[in-house]
């Protein structure tokens, strides 16, 4: 998710309107009512040159039951829908949908309503130039709209900077006839609670991916700017949410880890400089391919590394079809742990190269399975999963 900090990188706005939906919106007293003011922003996503979607609502509730019917449901709707690529919002950059007033309160639903068309991808393809926009299919997203992870508070006469987190990578499912469709995993995040991990990677890196996880799951991802820079943000402060693990993968290189970096609401924290970036030897690579098929709307397979007993994602995709990563094979990863005096020390960690679990998550009925396999010598592609 990226955090909307008052006076940086909001690209667009766009006036909101109330309609419908019981209790607050403009009938609210003035006296017990605030504002809020929404952006979105994007993850980086895996095999795309684009992600199209076009918003025309937010639906809120306080209530974490309330149907789709029900009362209490307060509706922002933009002026003109806006078709956003989310593939151009990524290293802190937002776009703004609108301020609204809200009655003060806690809201426990949140939904994003897309229009019926107007959303689309664009594969990439195997030379990594534009292709043409195919259909993206979005079931549910013109009526409820899509159900966000996530909640926040409006404090009276106040106003609360709300990201809507777009995970695009993890929100298209990859059908085997060759269609997609959004199964959307979007969070949002109140700025107040927020801070932002930054650094710099080696410039032979430009281009690799940069996470921040917990637990082995990404939380946050980026893709490397062209002077080398990333940011990851929005994340929720440490003191609520625990520390972030800051993973670098890139094709043809070691994997770097630095563990335990801390947020603080508000504010920076850097692992890396340009004088002093984060930076690994060269890898050979390998592929890791197969299929994860099941009766539901897609699988979620992850590439994943354990290294001094902890687990990190390398790589994922969610799928009802094939799947393939390409990973390093040729070099262990090299790890370190956060200290505010930079440089941070990486060391190889002395596990053996090309070692990894193949996760495959039914994403509905949250069956997982799990394949151990060794790509220091050659590929594997015969990975399947069936759930």
């Amino acid at each position: 998710m990226k955090i909307l900090f008052p006076v940086t990188l909001v690209t667009a706005a766009l006036a909101l309107t109330a309609c419908g939906g019981g209790g607050g919106g403009n009938d609210a007293p003035a006296s017990n009512s605030g504002t809020v003011n929404v952006a979105i922003t994007d993850n980086p996503s895996c095999g795309f040159n684009h992600v199209w979607v076009t918003v025309q609502q937010i639906r809120v509730n306080g209530s974490a039951t309330a149907g789709d019917n029900d009362a209490g449901w307060q509706t922002l709707t933009l002026a003109t829908p806006q078709r956003i690529d989310l593939l151009s919002l990524t290293n802190g950059v937002l776009q703004q949908l609108g301020q609204f007033p809200l009655s003060a309160g806690q809201y426990q639903q949140i939904r994003l309503v897309l229009v019926a068309n107007g959303n689309t991808v664009v594969p990439t393809t195997a030379t990594g130039a534009d292709g043409t926009e195919v259909a993206l299919s979005t079931p549910s997203a013109t009526q409820s709209g899509y159900k966000v992870i996530g909640n926040f508070t409006v404090q009276p006469n106040t106003l609360t900077d709300l990201v809507l987190d777009f995970d695009a990578c993890r929100s298209i499912v990859q059908k085997g006839n060759g269609a997609y469709s959004l199964k959307p995993v979007v969070t949002a995040t109140p700025v107040v609670v927020s801070g932002r991990i930054k650094g710099y990677v080696s410039p032979t890196e430009v281009g690799a991916m940069v996470y921040a996880e917990q637990n082995g799951h990404v939380i946050k991802g980026t893709v490397v700017n062209t002077d080398g820079s990333f940011t990851l943000a929005p994340l929720v402060q440490s003191s609520a949410n625990g520390n972030y693990d800051v993973v670098v993968v890139d094709k043809g290189y070691a994997d770097a880890i630095i563990r335990a970096v801390p947020v603080t609401a508000n504010a920076d924290t850097t692992v890396s400089t340009a004088a002093a970036p984060i930076s690994t030897p060269a890898s050979g690579v390998q592929i890791a391919s197969g299929s994860a098929t099941s009766a539901s709307d897609g699988i979620l397979v992850r590439a994943l590394q354990t290294v001094n007993g902890g687990t990190y994602e390398i790589a994922s995709m969610v799928t009802n079809g094939s799947f393939s990563f390409t990973l390093p094979a040729g070099t262990p990863t090299y790890v370190g742990t956060y200290s505010s005096t930079l440089p941070i020390a990486l060391t190889s960690n002395g596990i053996a190269a090309g070692q990894y679990q193949i996760e495959a998550d039914e994403t509905v009925t949250g069956a997982v399975q799990t394949t151990p396999i060794n790509i220091t010598s050659s590929s594997i592609t015969n990975l399947n999963f069936k759930f």
